[in-house]
This record gives C-alpha cells, sequence and structure tokens, in this order.
C-alpha cells in the first residue's frame, strides 16, 4: 500500500469514500473545503492507494502550534485493514516535521463506535463542548 499526497484526479474517488461512509455533507461543501485547503496546504491531504486505487483518504491542517486533522476515511470493505492506522501515522509524521507535536480531532458524537479506534492510537478523550452557527450568506 501507498501513502500519497493528493492529485487532483483522486477528487472523484475520495468524494466517493466520503459518501460511502457517510462524511459528506454536500458536493459544494466538499469541494470547497478541500480546495481550501489544497490551497492553504496540499501537502496535508494525503491519500491510501492499494493496486492503483484510492482506497482511504485523510485531511489535516495546521494552526500555530496545534494540528487538526479530519475527514479520515477508508472504503467500508477496506476498514479494519490497518489503512486508517497508516492515514493517521502518515498525517502525525508530516505535523512533526513541521514541528507541531500536539494533535487535535474532533469526532461525531452520532459515531461512537470510532472512538476505541482513536483510543488504540494514543489519543484521549477530552472534555470541550463545541459550538457552532451557520452564517448565512
Amino acid at each position: 500500500m501507498l501513502i500519497r499526497p493528493f492529485r487532483l484526479g483522486d477528487y472523484s474517488a475520495i468524494t466517493s469514500i466520503w459518501q460511502q461512509t457517510g462524511l459528506d455533507q454536500s458536493d459544494t461543501v466538499s469541494l470547497n473545503d478541500l480546495a481550501q485547503q489544497l490551497a492553504w496546504d496540499s501537502d496535508l491531504v494525503m491519500v491510501a492507494e492499494k493496486d492503483g486505487k484510492v482506497v482511504g483518504v485523510v485531511v489535516g491542517t495546521i494552526d500555530g502550534a496545534r494540528a487538526y486533522f479530519y475527514r479520515l476515511a477508508v472504503l467500508p470493505e477496506m476498514q479494519g485493514s490497518g489503512i486508517g492506522r497508516e492515514l493517521v501515522a502518515a498525517i502525525e509524521k508530516r505535523f512533526k516535521q513541521r514541528g507541531v507535536n500536539n494533535v487535535l480531532i474532533m469526532v461525531n458524537q452520532a459515531n461512537p463506535e470510532i472512538l476505541p479506534f482513536y483510543l488504540s492510537l494514543g489519543y484521549e478523550v477530552q472534555k470541550f463542548v463545541t459550538l457552532s452557527k451557520k452564517l448565512s450568506s
């Protein structure tokens, strides 16, 4: 398996993975978020490729001394095979190369079954309340 930076030709494969795993919000939001991150720092959008096919994706970002990753997704039929672990290890390596040692992730409360995965990677549950508001345009 190969973990590599995102290429433009990967877009339809990763949006399909996001759709299959329930991480898509809307095509417009996904495209805008991805385009913004690619413009900001394209090296932090990484894909897993197996036998020439994109099977996983993770999107990271750095804000000062903190790093975040989100939209970690693996094709449903490939989950449990270590691809997610490899993607997390790869993005963490990129963060360390940039001098960032503190990583934060957010997990949707509607997806508690993912918690054991992150706990097994050494992440700890923090007690934060996240508030959000959609601003109309």
